[in-house]
């Protein structure tokens, strides 16, 4: 099986890292082909980063590992979700207060969702519906908007620019977040980032030991 894990920052998988004695580039692992790619932060690193691995290589299934923020404030910090279907949300224009996203400008495609080989399914967590963003929330107007715009749960910098490499290059994918903090204003002192880390390498270390032969 070869096996592509994407995450923005090293510090987001470090401890995977350790436990499977993976470094970025390609690593043979139980007999499977691993690739570590760390793209940056952002859609448009992201993007670019993908397409350049994808344009050099071939894999079974990508998996997005990284922290989130979470609108919804009954999921509980350090939880670990899996994103269902993602969106890029600010991908469109106004019109005085109305928004139109790209694909009702007729220009593309916003929404992009996972695709899961039959085989990981059962291992996957609970899934979620997230928004990428280039400016993560920190106003409440706009966090208000923005719920009422498109119902998100949680929201990240990277998501659905992973969705979109996988979808063009015919890859199954699977993107995996732990939620750090809550959407709000902007308050450092209640994250959990460390918290996060820890339980998205937890199950990350065990879902690659199930799927792995």
């Amino acid at each position: 099986m070869t096996i592509l894990i994407v995450a923005a920052t090293i510090e987001e998988i470090t401890p995977l890292l350790s436990e499977f004695k993976l470094q970025a580039g390609t690593n043979n692992c139980r007999g499977n082909k691993i690739g570590v790619l760390i793209t940056g932060v952002g859609m448009t690193a992201t993007a670019f980063a993908l397409g350049t691995e994808f344009a050099g290589a071939s894999y079974d299934l990508a998996i997005n590992l990284g922290i989130a923020g979470s609108f919804d404030q009954s999921v509980e910090l350090g939880k670990v979700v899996r994103v269902a279907e993602d969106c890029f949300a600010e991908l469109g224009a106004e019109n005085d207060a109305t928004f139109i996203s790209i694909d009702k400008l007729g220009f593309g495609q916003s929404v992009y969702r996972e695709k899961l080989p039959a085989n990981i399914q059962d291992f996957a967590p609970v899934p979620v519906k997230s928004i990428t963003v280039n400016k993560v929330h920190g106003n409440d107007q706009s966090i208000e908007q923005t719920l009422t715009r498109l119902h998100p749960q949680i929201e990240s910098m990277e998501g659905a620019a992973f969705f979109y490499a996988c979808d063009k290059a015919g890859i199954d994918c699977l993107q995996v977040r732990a939620i750090s903090n809550y959407v709000e204003k902007r308050n450092r002192d209640n994250w959990k980032i460390g918290l996060a880390v820890k339980n998205l390498n937890i199950f990350a270390t065990k879902f690659l030991t199930q799927i792995l032969h």
